[in-house]
């Protein structure tokens, strides 16, 4: 069976609680001993449909690490529910990612009630927006009301700040209404510090290796068995119970595993079984920072099988050229160049070496699509750790914004964009934490002006996570769409989506037709894809690029003066040319 509480046929819970002596479920005032099994297993009866219970582990009262719903936090008792849903979906298949655009979206900042709900009813306004794909940052519980979610203890159970988990299966319901797919966010490579009681059940972690966050996940040691299958059901049930299309998964590298089967591997394969026996596509995205396409190889092929990865070259190689940073991982980029060298071969650094990591990194992506990639100029992460949460059009020009916004969906790769980007929104992103131990919050003050002295932000500069108005600051203004320069900018994202997703030459993944150039010298950048051809000036003087054929479909800030030998861009401006 499975390690975690599972329900079976016969209405019972299976408890994977080796390190236990004596395990116990708790409901209506009642202690319910479990029977002891073999190879660290104990079964009792389960509680009733919608009753609060707790596990009982040596006489430590514990939610139910499989719990469906944490009505009272991550420290109080477990609820049951059904998953009878009314679904209405049937004839709903998510578009494929390589005709795709996706939009990701934290619920909590997206609108004022950060709610499932109030989500729901934005869904138009993202259809209307001509996005494919709504990616949710984690949704599972965490302690305290508002966070990133990166802090999931409970990873079963929707964050009940959020909702009810029918209210995200109507979240889900309505987006395929509207013709979307919807990804989830989850996050398998570490638990948050707070409410985190893995470790008293079994071997959920490993002092061989070290991540970031402590211990590692135990993917490789004794008792792996059933800590792999605890995340693999995990990823299933978001899957199948909650009708998501794929799933985002945090960080990847980060996962320690020496098996002759990489523990992705063993994840893509359950989730291409659970597809063909639900009868819909259903998709993997890594984030990885390896730059190492094994992670998206085929699995016939010795890679392990995901549909594509986060790769932040593009972004870094964007960020750089416009805003002119140079700290922390950007050093390693900045020159027109290296947008170019990523246009052309999908990552920046595939067996270059790195003045930043101070060795070679990557490989060539050699036999795999770009569209295996995803491409991006600004996410939760880029503009999230950042000491302020500035989005690109608060550190550059609106015409330097815009060229970004147009090589990133004009890229050989699948783009992504983050919620209010498509307005140039006033609001940042911050960080922000809602922990309830002090000794905690005080660690992740200290640890985030630690982070952010690699990049030269003072302490000073970094606002307080578990301030109120740190998160407050981050939630979205949807009324400022309405009002310049936001709606100049929400209609020149209109028209980038709307050609991306009319070309197929913009939709293909063969990097053999990708042509880029660029003059770092004069500033100025292009690239031909098929019939569309963007050309791009970041210098501080015009210039004059050869004339594309065909017509001019999108320009910024005017359509390009023609002159001898070719077309006049002024500087911070570009142009799209469509061939007939």
């Amino acid at each position: 069976m499975t390690l975690g509480v599972k329900l079976g046929v016969n209405e019972s819970l299976e408890i994977w609680a080796p390190r236990a002596q004596e395990v116990a479920v708790e409901h209506g005032g009642v202690l319910y001993p479990a029977r002891r099994c073999e190879r660290g297993y104990y079964e009792v009866d389960a509680p009733p449909i919608g009753s609060d219970y707790y596990l009982v582990l040596d006489g430590r009262r514990r939610p139910d690490p499989r719990s469906a719903l944490q009505p009272h936090g991550v420290h109080g008792p477990s609820r049951r529910i059904a998953h009878d849903f009314a679904w209405q979906d049937g004839e709903f298949r998510a578009p494929p990612l390589a005709s795709g655009v996706i939009y990701e979206l934290h619920v909590g900042t997206f609108t004022a009630e950060g709610t499932f709900a109030a989500a729901t009813d934005r869904l138009a306004d993202l259809a209307e927006l001509g996005v494919t794909h709504v990616e949710l940052m984690p949704v599972a519980s965490f302690p305290g009301q508002h966070g990133w979610g990166y802090d999931g203890v409970c990873l079963w159970a929707p964050h009940p700040a959020y909702g009810t988990p029918d209210e995200l299966k109507r979240l889900v319901a309505r987006a395929h209404a509207l013709g979307l797919a919807v990804l989830l966010d989850v996050v398998y490579n570490h638990l948050g510090p707070d409410g985190n009681y893995l470790a008293e059940l079994g071997p959920y972690f490993t002092e061989r290796y070290r991540t970031p966050w402590g211990s590692a996940v135990n993917l490789d040691e004794a008792g792996s068995d059933e800590v792999r299958k605890f995340f693999v059901d995990n990823a299933c049930m978001w899957l199948r119970d909650y009708h998501f299309d794929g799933l985002r998964l945090d960080a990847v590298h980060a996962f320690a595993d020496r098996s002759a089967r990489h523990f992705l591997e063993q994840l893509s394969e359950a989730v291409a079984e659970l597809s063909g026996a639900l009868g819909r596509p259903l998709v993997l995205i890594g984030e990885s920072d390896l730059n190492d396409p094994r992670l998206v190889r085929e699995r016939v092929a010795s890679g392990y099988g995901l549909d594509a990865q986060w790769s932040d070259d593009l972004h870094h190689a964007l960020h750089a050229a416009l805003t002119g940073e140079r700290s922390g991982y950007y050093a390693d980029f900045g020159a027109l160049a290296d947008i170019v060298r990523t246009l052309r071969e999908g990552y920046a650094y595939a067996g270059r070496y790195s003045r930043f990591r101070e060795r070679t990194h990557g490989r060539p992506l050699a036999g795999v699509s770009s569209n295996r990639l995803l491409g991006y100029l600004q996410t939760h992460d880029q503009v999230g750790n950042r000491a302020r949460g500035e989005r690109i059009a608060m550190l550059t020009s609106p015409g330097r914004a815009r060229i970004g916004a147009a090589i990133a969906l004009c890229a050989p790769c699948v783009p992504m964009l983050f919620q209010g980007e498509e307005w140039a929104a006033s609001s940042p992103f911050l960080y922000f934490t809602d922990h309830q131990s002090p000794e905690l919050a005080q660690a992740v003050r200290e640890g985030r002006q630690a982070e952010f002295a690699a990049f030269g932000w003072a302490p000073q500069d970094v606002p307080d996570p578990q301030a109120p108005d740190t998160f407050r600051a981050s939630v979205l203004d949807w009324s400022e769409r309405q009002r310049e320069p936001h709606a100049g900018m929400l209609q020149f994202y209109r028209a980038l989506i709307a050609l991306r997703r009319s070309s197929r030459d913009l939709q293909t993944g063969d990097l053999q037709r990708v042509e880029a150039a660029c003059d770092d010298a004069r500033g100025w950048l292009s690239l031909r894809r098929g019939a569309v051809t963007l050309q791009a000036n970041l210098g501080a003087a015009k210039v004059v690029l050869p004339a594309p054929p065909g017509r001019c479909v999108l320009a910024h800030p005017s359509v390009p003066e023609h002159e001898a030998g070719g077309v006049a861009l002024l500087p911070d401006g570009c142009a799209l040319w469509l061939a007939e």
